[in-house]
């Protein structure tokens, strides 16, 4: 260890099969694991969906749905109810889960779920304006990431059902990011 902390080095562990951060002093594996993205896709009694225009990177000015990365101690389903209210001051009931989607390209896993407004709607500090639009009105060609476009497609598929059967999709590497 170093006045300032541990020195890291990239290495592969004995029996592992991948290099990792592993400090050069006690021998410490820095395990990097994926990030988890909690979202929803969130309609009203007309059936209208939540979107929300971006005031933050990546994608800032881009409409996307109410999601974001969980918080430790943080259950899946809670992270994307405080996602809806801290991004467009809404208040959800979680119906179902839609999907979980691997991104392994930038190491999230994104799970959306089907949810009904109960509040009003305002922008939060992550946006600069949020609408609730009719399916057809979503502006998809400025929508932000691939998981949004997949989670609206799943939401309408699952449309009228009482609990959807949940999807799973990867984004592989020649696939477009955005």
């Amino acid at each position: 260890m170093t006045a300032s902390g541990p020195s890291f080095e990239i290495r592969t562990p004995e029996g592992e099969d991948r290099e990792r951060r592993v400090c050069g002093q006690c021998g410490f594996i820095d395990y990097v694991n994926p990030k988890i993205v909690a979202g929803a896709v969130v309609a009203d009694d007309l059936g209208r969906i939540l979107i929300c225009r971006r005031a933050i990177a990546p994608r800032t000015g881009f409409w996307t749905l109410p999601a974001g990365y969980m918080e430790e101690g943080e259950s899946v389903e809670a992270a994307a109810r405080r996602e809806a209210r801290e991004e467009a001051c809404a208040d959800i009931e979680l119906d179902a889960l839609l999907g979980v989607y691997s991104i392994p390209r930038i190491s999230q896993v994104q799970i959306f779920f089907r949810a009904r407004l109960k509040s009003e709607i305002a922008p939060g500090p992550e946006s600069q304006e949020v609408r609730l639009c009719a399916f057809e009105d979503i502006p998809r060609a400025t929508l932000a990431f691939p998981s949004v476009h997949w989670a609206l497609d799943d939401w309408m598929a699952a449309r009228g059902q009482p609990a959807p059967v949940p999807v799973m999709r990867t984004q592989n590497p020649g696939d477009q990011p955005y």
